[in-house]
């Protein structure tokens, strides 16, 4: 429409809104990338800057846990956590049980499908966040202070993993002694070999500087962790249809640079760790389908535990062929 017209009737539309964005990744960390090179200038233009972003890296406005409640009660407008609601919403649980991913490809294909819609369907109506893409931490990968080439190298070794239930009992599977611990710990924890191992996409593991504290990585792929662009529901409907199909529109287009830019640094930072005394070991066909026969007794249990989960995960596989 045109710039003239009664002062009166745009008003509220003239008024400068402010989407903060919180995460918990590093600054150079792809996510934030993304956000500065895709999300924040295509926000902006595309509003005519109506609209304005401000992005908070590194966990500055809290923690994951933090953050997200900051999100479900409008104190932030949009957030990136991880799985963190899976305690509530069940199925959002299922992109990180183990080993259920190919590669980036079976991933994308998949969350970005019906199957990622469904994931994410109650997430809106039990927590007041509307979903808008779904973006990627990585695959993780198991790093030690030796090199592990067989099920009897896992054999009593301390590994850090997050406190999730899903992770601890993995670790346990596959023969290792799981200490929990907060990510701000595990530099010291590993330094002091108060544990042996974590286990992290090696994004994290060059970020973090653990590099300096471990000398292998076992490319195990044991398990993909998704990141979800999140946006208070409140605050969503006060955008008009145009800003919101504008805030859809970059977060799409942010998220899947972010998973580019996360596999060309998945290379780069291989080289880099290699260069920095870490030796990658690939897994043999053989490792890998023991690996998945110890983590079997935890499927048994999702399938115990909800009816659709068996079906769901032959569909997700079945995208891979």
């Amino acid at each position: 429409m045109g710039c003239t017209g009664a002062p009166a009737s745009d008003s509220g539309a003239d008024q400068v809104k402010t989407i903060k964005v919180a995460n918990y990744f590093a600054e150079d960390h792809p996510q934030n990338v993304a956000l500065r090179e895709r999300f924040k200038p295509m926000v902006e233009e595309k509003s005519g800057g109506a609209l304005k972003v401000e992005i908070y890296p590194n966990s500055t406005l809290g923690a994951e846990k933090e953050f997200y409640d900051g999100v479900r009660n409008g104190t932030i407008e949009m957030g990136i956590p991880g799985m963190i609601m899976q305690a509530d919403i069940e199925k959002l649980a299922v992109p990180e049980w183990p080993f259920l991913f190919k590669d980036f490809e079976h991933v994308k294909k998949v969350l970005s499908g019906p199957i990622g819609a469904e994931l994410t369907a109650d997430l809106e109506s039990r927590h007041g966040v509307r979903p808008l893409a779904w973006s990627a931490n990585g695959f993780r990968m198991f790093s030690a202070n030796r090199e592990i080439t067989s099920m009897a190298d896992f054999s009593g070794m301390r590994i850090r993993m997050p406190n999730i239930p899903n992770y601890i009992k993995l670790g346990q599977l596959l023969g290792m002694n799981v200490t929990p611990m907060p990510i701000s710990e595990v530099f010291t924890a590993l330094e002091q070999k108060v544990v042996d191992g974590q286990d992290n996409p090696i994004a994290t593991l060059r970020a973090s500087g653990w590099y300096e504290v471990q000398t292998g990585v076992l490319e195990s792929k044991h398990m993909f962790s998704p990141n979800l662009y999140i946006i208070n529901s409140q605050f969503w409907s006060q955008l008009s249809p145009e800003q919101q199909q504008i805030v859809e529109e970059a977060a799409r287009t942010a998220a899947s640079y972010e998973f580019e830019l996360l596999e060309q640094s998945y290379q780069e930072d291989k080289k880099f760790l290699q260069e920095h005394g870490i030796t990658f070991t690939t897994p043999s066909p053989a490792f890998v389908a023991e690996m998945e026969q110890a983590a079997q007794p935890l499927y048994e249990e999702f399938y115990g535990q909800y009816p659709w989960a068996e079906e769901l995960v032959q569909r997700i596989k079945a995208e891979a062929e």
